[in-house]
C-alpha cells in the first residue's frame, strides 16, 4: 500500500513526536508500504521520509511550488511532484494513496486529515484514515468527535470512519485490516 502521511513541517516541542515519526517511517517501509507526503525535508515530514528511505522504502513527495523554499523540498525522494496549489497537492495525495495517517501537526495537518475524512463521509473514497494519537495529541479532537456524534452532526454509521492508533504496531494492525 501507499500511505499518505500528514504531519508537521516542524518537529514540535516534545521529542517523542520525532521519535514516533521515524519509528513509523521505518515500520511502514519494513512492511512493504510506500509513503506519500508533502515533500519537505523539515520537521516530522522529514523524519518520516528519512526513515522510510533509510529502510529501503519508496517515498513520493507532493509539494506546491510556493512552498519549495519555505518547507525545503527533500532532495532524496523516490519521486517528487511539484504542483500549483495546496488544493492540487491534497487531491494528488488522495489519488496516489491507499490509506491516510495523521501524525501530530498543525493546521495544515488537520486540514488534510479533515478533508479526507469529509470525502470518506460523503462517499468519495473508502480508504482508511487513521489518527496516530502520539502522547494523547489528538485526545481533544477525539472528544470533539464524540460531541459531534452526540449532537447529531456525525451519524452513528460514520463513526466507523474514525480510526485511532496509539502505537505504530496498532497502526500497522489497522492497515492490515484493509489489505
Amino acid at each position: 500500500m501507499k500511505i499518505a502521511v500528514y504531519c508537521g513541517s516542524s518537529l514540535g516541542k516534545n521529542t517523542i513526536y520525532a521519535e514516533k515519526a521515524a519509528e513509523l517511517g521505518t515500520l511502514l517501509a519494513q512492511n512493504g508500504h510506500g509513503v506519500v507526503y508533502g515533500g519537505s525535508k523539515t520537521g516530522l515530514m522529514g523524519k518520516v521520509a528519512d526513515a522510510v528511505l533509510a529502510a529501503g522504502g519508496e517515498v513520493i513527495g507532493v509539494m506546491p511550488t510556493h512552498l519549495q523554499k519555505r518547507e525545503l523540498a527533500h532532495a532524496s525522494l523516490t519521486e517528487i511532484h511539484f504542483v500549483d496549489s495546496m488544493h492540487i497537492r491534497k487531491a494528488k495525495m488522495v489519488e496516489l494513496a491507499d490509506a491516510f495517517i495523521a501524525l501530530p501537526g498543525g493546521a495544515g495537518t488537520l486540514d488534510e486529515y479533515f478533508e479526507v475524512f469529509t470525502w470518506a463521509q460523503i462517499g468519495l473514497h473508502e480508504k482508511p484514515i487513521i489518527l496516530y494519537n502520539v502522547q494523547g495529541f489528538y485526545d481533544a479532537i477525539l472528544q470533539h468527535f464524540k460531541r459531534m456524534l452526540e449532537e447529531g452532526f456525525i451519524r452513528a454509521e460514520q463513526q466507523a470512519l474514525i480510526h485511532v492508533a496509539t502505537t505504530a504496531d496498532e497502526l500497522l494492525h489497522l492497515l492490515k485490516a484493509y489489505k
